[in-house]
């Protein structure tokens, strides 16, 4: 199934029916008076996060939705039938947003959420509803009210525990397939991952969800590369893995242009906890693991582990760490973060 994490939706909930102007004409009932009913109230557009969905593939081959009109009042009091609403069905973690792409109208984090997104008309009122003692007979009804058209986007954040980053290449969909039930796509070029990738990941008896996104490169928060239109699918996780590729020979610059990246994106990403682990150390012996990692240490001025997809050498260290960052991220938790090396 193709992934599709923005979708433009046009919506317009349905019309009220308009009200009747009817007279009771009833053989021996005299002066019958006015009997129209009213008009029903259009169907209103709803959106709602349901279980199951991981992506907006649907409103690929839709994108509008109109809700029933109502239908008119009748004589004899009927009123008209109510028109039927429609709901949007998305996957959780999408923020609806206006025409502009830029105001947050819903953000639907859990299942079952549901928002409304433009309300059915009023139907119109029949000509009963303006009998009064000075005006026996009235023979004016209202329309019903027109329903609400507009233009909304669907973006989708996948709700993730701890993210992936780092240059192309630099392991984080080995890493990925290593740790979890994904199986992303892997090989020696460039942006091989194309589109953001989640795996369950099992630590000590307890899981929680990993997300890899295409690799960054310098410029990406300028359009280069796939440029960081997916950095907003990490942007809901609690903690960052940056992956850094120990056989690259610029590693330090390699962490300094990721880093650069997440401060130019905004949106906190460069504010949230992350831990620095050296990959791919299968290539590398102990000399050169070990005067590597004291350069990065040296720049990031944090502990740095190692680790490496392909043999799984310190995997199961990071995974820890990180399963520890997710838990201190939780509503309640206490405690500080610790100095650690594996």
């Amino acid at each position: 199934m193709k992934f599709l994490d923005l979708a433009k939706v046009y919506i317009r909930s349905g019309a009220g029916g308009g009200g009747s102007a009817s007279f009771h004409r009833e053989k021996f009932v005299e002066f019958g008076g006015p009997d129209g009913g009213d008009g029903g109230n259009g169907g209103s557009v709803y959106a709602e996060a349901v279980d199951g969905l991981n992506t907006l593939i649907d409103f690929r081959y839709q994108q509008h939705f109109f809700a029933d009109n109502g239908r008119g009042g009748q004589g004899r009091q009927m009123t008209g039938a109510r028109g039927d609403d429609i709901t949007l069905k998305v996957p959780v973690g999408t923020e609806i947003l206006e025409d502009d792409g830029e105001t947050v109208i819903a953000d639907l984090t859990e299942i079952g959420q549901r928002v409304l997104l433009a309300k059915g008309g009023n139907g119109g009122w029949g000509n009963l509803r303006f009998k009064t003692s000075t005006n026996q007979a009235p023979r004016n009804a209202n329309p019903g009210q027109p329903g609400v058209e507009r233009t909304i986007w669907l973006r989708l954040k996948l709700i993730a525990d701890a993210g992936l980053v780092g240059l192309p290449n630099a392991g984080k969909s080995t890493f990925l397939a290593a740790t979890s039930n994904a199986k992303p796509k892997i090989a020696d070029y460039p942006f091989t991952t194309l589109h953001p990738n989640l795996g369950v990941v099992g630590i000590d008896n307890t899981e929680f969800v990993l997300a890899d996104i295409p690799g960054l490169i310098e410029g990406a928060s300028e359009g280069r590369g796939l440029g960081d239109l997916f950095l907003g699918h990490i942007e809901r996780c609690a903690v960052l893995l940056h992956l850094v590729d120990g056989t690259s020979g610029s590693l330090l610059e390699d962490y300094q242009t990721i880093l650069t990246e997440l401060e130019a994106y905004g949106a906190g990403l460069s504010e949230k906890p992350r831990i620095i682990a050296m990959n791919k150390i299968d290539a590398l012996d102990a000399e050169e693991r070990a005067f590597l990692r004291d350069e990065l240490e040296a720049v990031t001025g944090r502990p740095v582990m190692i680790c490496s997809g392909v043999s799984r050498e310190g995997v199961d260290d990071v995974l820890r760490a990180l399963k520890r960052r997710i838990d201190r991220a939780k509503p309640g938790a206490q405690g500080e973060d610790e100095a650690w090396r594996p």
